[in-house]
C-alpha cells in the first residue's frame, strides 16, 4: 500500500472513529412531565427501554408540566433553554407554537409509521396532531367521590358535585378554569354540545362563575396531579376532580376507597413538544421516534389507564403489568365510560384561555 493510500485509509478510519465517538457522547436529556403515576408510566414504558438501548443517554425527569408554558416562555426570553422535551396540553402547545418557542413537527418525516406502513399522520387518532404537538395519550379529567363520606345514596353525576344538601363536604378542584367552568355550566343545565357556545359569551362566563359560587366555601384547590387523590385518601374532601389515570392508580394500585364518576368526563389529548432553542434536538428527535411508535404507546397502557394516541396501538393494550387486570375497561374511551363526554375544545382555550385564567385566579382570591 502506498503512503498516499495509507493516509487515506488512516484518515477514513479516524473519521469513522470520530463519528462513533460522537454517536456515543454522553447526553443528558431533561424531560418535563406531570410527576406521580404518569411520569412513572413514562419512565417504565419509554425512558428505561430507551436508555437500555442507548447507554450514553441519561433522562432526567422534571415535574414542571403544570407550569410548562410559563417556564418555556421565561427560558426562551432569557435565552437559556434548559428543558429538552416537554409534556404539554394541546391548547398551551398551540400558544407556544404560535409564539415560535417550540419546534414545528413534520409528523411523517420525524415519527415512526405504523407496523403495516401507515404513515404517522394517518395512524395518530383524528384531531390529535398539532403543528408542534405529538400526542401520546387520550386521558380525561373526572370526578371521584369517597363513599364513606355519604350515607345511603352515592353521587353519580357532575350535578352532585354542586349538591351540598344531599352530598355535603369539601370539594377538591384544580386551580385553573378548565374543567371547572365546563362542569359548572353542565351542572346548571347546559347541554353537552352547547357548553362552549355558551362559555364564549360574557353571560355564559358569568353563569359559570355564579354556579361555582354556590360551592366556593367548600372548595380546596389543588395544583399538582398527585394532590387530588391524596386529599381523598386522607379524608380531607368528599369529592375531588383529577386525572383518570391518577385515580386509577390510587384506587387499583394503592387501594384507596373511592369511585370514579364518568359523567361529564373532560376528554383531552396530552403529548410532547420540543423547545425551539434546546441544545439536544437531534437526541430528542431520536428518542421521540422510539417513544411514540406503536408498541411504546401501547406499553404505557400497561402502567396507567390512559388510551394510546395511535390507532395501531389500541389492539395491543392488554393487562396491567403489575396487577394483571385487563386495562381496556379502565380507559376513558371504554363504552361504559364514554356515555356523556365533554371533548375539550382546544381552539376555545387558545382564544379565551388567558382572559379566563386571569378571571379565575382573581375569583379564587375573592
Amino acid at each position: 500500500m502506498t503512503n498516499k493510500f495509507k493516509l487515506i485509509a488512516l484518515s477514513s478510519a479516524a473519521s469513522i472513529m470520530a463519528l462513533s465517538a460522537a454517536a456515543q457522547e454522553e447526553v443528558s436529556l431533561t424531560v418535563v412531565s406531570w410527576g406521580g403515576a404518569y411520569t412513572a408510566s413514562q419512565q417504565r414504558a419509554y425512558h428505561e427501554p430507551y436508555m437500555a438501548m442507548n447507554p450514553n443517554v441519561t433522562i432526567i425527569n422534571d415535574d414542571g408540566s403544570a407550569n410548562a408554558l410559563a417556564g418555556l416562555r421565561a427560558q426562551s426570553q432569557a435565552g437559556n433553554v434548559t428543558w429538552d422535551l416537554v409534556d404539554m396540553l394541546p391548547s398551551d402547545a398551540q400558544l407556544a407554537c404560535d409564539e415560535g418557542i417550540i419546534m414545528e413537527i413534520d409528523h411523517d418525516e420525524m415519527l415512526a409509521p405504523a407496523p403495516d406502513g401507515t404513515p404517522a399522520s394517518e395512524d395518530f387518532l383524528p384531531g390529535s396532531l398539532g403543528d408542534c404537538f405529538i400526542p401520546q395519550i387520550l386521558y380525561s379529567t373526572i370526578l371521584a367521590a369517597r363513599p364513606g363520606a355519604f350515607e345511603g345514596e352515592q353521587p353519580d353525576s357532575i350535578e352532585d358535585l354542586f349538591d351540598l344538601e344531599n352530598f355535603p363536604g369539601k370539594r377538591a378542584l384544580q386551580d385553573r378554569p378548565g374543567t371547572n367552568l365546563e362542569w359548572a355550566l353542565y351542572a346548571d343545565g347546559v347541554a353537552l354540545e352547547d357548553i362552549y357556545d355558551v362559555l364564549s359569551t360574557p353571560e355564559g362566563v358569568d353563569r359559570a362563575f355564579a354556579k361555582l359560587d354556590t360551592i366556593k366555601d367548600e372548595i380546596i384547590f389543588w395544583t399538582e396531579g398527585a394532590q387530588a387523590p391524596q386529599l381523598l385518601a386522607d379524608g380531607e374532601v368528599a369529592f375531588a376532580t383529577g386525572y383518570n389515570g391518577r385515580m386509577f392508580d390510587a384506587i387499583e394500585v394503592e387501594g384507596m376507597d373511592a369511585a370514579i364518576i364518568w359523567d361529564g368526563q373532560i376528554v383531552e389529548w396530552d403529548g410532547w413538544v420540543v423547545p425551539a432553542q434546546g441544545d439536544n434536538v437531534d437526541a430528542v428527535m431520536d428518542y421521540l421516534y422510539f417513544a411514540t411508535d406503536t408498541q411504546r404507546l401501547a406499553d404505557q397502557a400497561k402502567y396507567i389507564s390512559y388510551g394510546p394516541a395511535r390507532a395501531s396501538s389500541a389492539p395491543l393494550v392488554g393487562e396491567h403489568a403489575d396487577l394483571g387486570i385487563e386495562m381496556a375497561p379502565h380507559m376513558p374511551s371504554a363504552p361504559d365510560n364514554y356515555f356523556a363526554p365533554i371533548v375539550l375544545d382546544n381552539d376555545f382555550w387558545a382564544d379565551y384561555g388567558d382572559e379566563l385564567r386571569e378571571r379565575f385566579a382573581n375569583w379564587m382570591l375573592q
